[in-house]
Parts: C-alpha cells; structure tokens; sequence
C-alpha cells in the first residue's frame, strides 16, 4: 500500500511533459500513470545532502518526486568531491544547499526544492519533518541517527536508513507502524566515544555511498509506490570488496523505550548528551574526565620549547598523508603496548584526525594512572586549519 494521502492525489495530474519525460516508468505496471501521480505528490526529505544524500537527491529528482527537503548546513570542500556528486571544483567554499538547489533543478525544473540550511537537532526535527511522507537518512553521525529515528516514530513517517564505512555499507527501513523495527531496536546504545571513527578518520570508497544512496532512492519510491516488499524488518549489507550482498532479518524490539510496547521517550531528548556516554568517572578510573588543549595553545608551548611529548594514535597511512612535525606515531589499537614507553613528566598530548580517537587514548591513558596527558582539540585537522596550512587536510 502507498504512503501517499488520497486525498492529496485528488489534486494532481500529470502534464504533457510528464507524460513525455516519465514515459518508461508509465509503461512499467508497477507505475503506471497513477504510480506516477504519487511520485509527483510525494514529499521526501534527505537529511543531509553528501554521501548518501546526493546520489539519492538526484535519481529522486528524475524519477518526478513533487518536493524534496534537504537538511545541511555544511559548505563544500574538496575532500567532498571524491563521492559527492552533486558538487564541482567550482563549488568549493559555497553552501552545499545552494548548490545542490541549482542542479537538481537542471534536472526537474518542476520539482519544488525546499531548503532547510541548518542541522538537524532536537529543536528542530519535529518541525522540519512533519511536512513530508518519509525520511532519508543520509547523515554520518549517531546523534542525527537517534534523532531522526525517534522522531519519525513519534510522526508515524518512514525513515530510510543508509551507512558507509570504508569498503562496506548497509540500509533498511525503518517504520514500527508498517511493520518491523526501529533504529534503538538494531542499535539500542551508541558505541563509546571514539570506538566508531567517522568516514573522515577511516575512509570510505567514492562509489560507496553511490550504491547506498541508491537503495535508499529504491526503498523511497517503492514505499511511494505501495510496489514490492521494502527492507522494513531487513538489513541489507554490501561488501564492495567481495561484491557480496548480504541479508540479516531484524525484529521490533518490545522493550524499546521508543517503539516498544511501553515507551517511555515521547519527545526529542538531548542526543548529543545520550551519544557521549556516561561521564567519565563511570568508566575509567580518572574521575576528572580528559583534559584539552588548542592547537594555538600547543603551537605556543612548543614554540617556548615546553616540554612536550607529541603521540599520533591515527593509522599508518594517516600518518603519511600529514603528520605535526616532531610527533610519533602509536596507532591506538597499539597504545597498550606502548604505554611504559611513555613520559609521566612533561606534557604529553594525544593527537588524531580530530580529536576523537585520541580523547578515547587519553581515557586509557588516565586509567593506566597519567596525570600529564592531554587531548588535542581538533585533532591535525583543526591544526592545518589554524596554524600550519601546509599540512595537507584530508
């Protein structure tokens, strides 16, 4: 059956040009003119208009969708490029809506693009969601995946689901009230701070989020279309490497504090909070949490010739991409091995991409009783940034 209202397909009719431009979805059976109808009066939102989001603004677009919403408030850079298609070199520095705004009108010039240049937070996604029929998730952080999951249960919507991850991907649908789970049903805690890294701490193929992106197109216009059987209660996972696909059947799960059979979160609540885990006290030994320091403040010690012990926990490859000079490398899942090496004297500060991973190195850290170690805010990103422009960001 069609997510679509009725009767809000009272109201539309397909034109001439529909008719020329949609003509081998109008000789499908499964579209036909009516099925076409309800993709020009359907609503979709894409949170997030990179990875993920721009292989699947852009089939959207040609396959006649009536409005589609994005959510970003990012700008685009040139790391970008590699995987999200909607942008040029000639893009870089501009506002990713703007840009996405202009070509997808090149492709449907009669499609009303709605623009929602901000982040998604507790604050807003109520609002932000309630006009449209179903969700695309193409957001790259757990706070916006918890957020968007719950507030589409909340509003009875479809939440289409995608992740990257270097070589290997996964979606599904999630829609408790078309049958199945929920995102806090697959993933009902989020994983510590720095035990996932981000595509820009590990990487992602280019045409990964392609193939992603375009399931979660699929998935879309299906639950549009009310045509063949959606990923609601199924995982599907691809290996690019292997070129294998496979599929993991998931069940609702009765006791979600969402979607359960006695829920007990009926509103946004603070996911940035619920993504940070307990405080530190809780688990580690140093009850003081992780110390910081800025990439000004570092560049001002060392040029006092503090003494300074400089720890890279990234991966090899990272290291040879850009590394602060004078730092030494121990990869994180090393640093156990390494930690008598290490001065209790001095200043010693963890560093990563950006700061993620070596908060998590100074947790281990403090719990094997140093008091001298610090997090770089930021990471050797926010150092190319502020300080050394010469160290290539990526």
């Amino acid at each position: 059956m069609s997510i679509i209202d009725p009767e809000r397909l009272k109201e539309i009719a397909l034109t001439r040009e529909d008719l020329a431009r949609y003509s081998r979805h109008l000789i499908l059976p499964e579209v036909n003119a009516d099925g076409q109808r309800r993709i020009k009066a359907a609503r979709v939102l894409c949170i997030g208009a990179g990875g993920l989001g721009s292989p699947a603004a852009l089939y959207l677009a040609a396959a006649g969708i009536g409005t589609l919403g994005l959510v970003d408030a990012d700008r685009v850079d040139a790391s970008n490029l590699q995987r999200q298609i909607l942008y040029g070199t000639d893009d870089i520095g501009k506002p990713k809506l703007e840009t996405a705004q202009s070509r997808l009108r090149e492709i449907n010039p009669n499609m009303e693009i709605v623009r929602h240049d901000a982040r998604l937070t507790s604050a807003n996604a109520t609002e932000i969601i309630a006009p449209y029929d179903l969700v695309i998730d193409g957001s790259d952080n757990f706070p916006t995946r918890y957020l968007s999951n719950d507030v589409c249960v909340f509003a009875r919507k479809p939440n289409i689901y995608g992740s990257v991850f270097r070589f290997e991907g996964q979606a599904s649908v999630f829609a408790p009230h078309l049958g199945g789970p929920c995102y806090r049903c697959l993933f009902p805690e989020p994983p510590p701070p720095g035990a996932a890294p981000s595509c820009a701490e590990a990487g992602v193929l280019g045409v990964l989020p392609g193939i992603i992106g375009l399931i979660q197109a699929t998935e879309a216009l299906k639950l549009i279309l009310g045509a063949g059987e959606t990923l609601a209660g199924r995982l599907l996972h691809f290996d690019a490497l292997k070129m294998k696909f496979r599929e993991f059947q998931l069940r609702r799960d009765s006791t979600c504090p969402v979607c359960g059979d006695a829920p007990t979160i009926f509103e946004p609540i603070d996911y940035e909070q619920f993504c940070a885990g307990p405080p530190a006290a809780d688990w580690f030994a140093a009850p003081e949490g992780v110390p910081t320091i800025s990439v000004r403040e570092l560049k001002t010690k060392m040029d006092n010739k503090e003494a300074l012990t400089l720890i890279d926990v990234r991966e090899p490859y990272e290291y040879e991409i850009a590394r602060i000079h004078g730092s030494r490398l121990i990869p994180l899942g090393e640093l156990d091995t390494h930690v008598n090496e290490l001065p209790r004297t001095g200043t010693l500060v963890m560093q990563c991409h950006s700061g993620g991973r070596s908060e998590h190195a100074v947790r281990i850290l403090q719990e094997a009783g140093f008091e001298n170690a610090m997090n770089l805010e930021g990471g050797i990103d926010a150092w190319s940034v502020e300080v050394d422009p010469a160290v290539p960001r990526y």
